[in-house]
């Protein structure tokens, strides 16, 4: 089973920077400022945003 990026909505700055870095686009912003998998279809468990995010907010997790 593929990973996919868990994101803690207490840690998440709401920075961007995952969205901006996620190769496929799957990640947005929500109303809250807050990072989300929007489009997990879609998702390739590259996991480059776990690595791009500075507070360390996503962890990659099975699906």
């Amino acid at each position: 089973m593929a990973e996919r990026p868990d994101i803690d909505r207490e840690e998440c700055t709401g920075c961007g920077i995952c969205v901006d870095e996620c190769p496929q686009e799957c990640l947005e912003l929500d109303s809250e400022d807050i990072a989300v998998l929007a489009r997990p279809d879609d998702c390739d468990s590259c996991a480059t945003c776990e690595e791009a995010c500075p507070t360390e907010a996503i962890t990659m997790k099975e699906a």
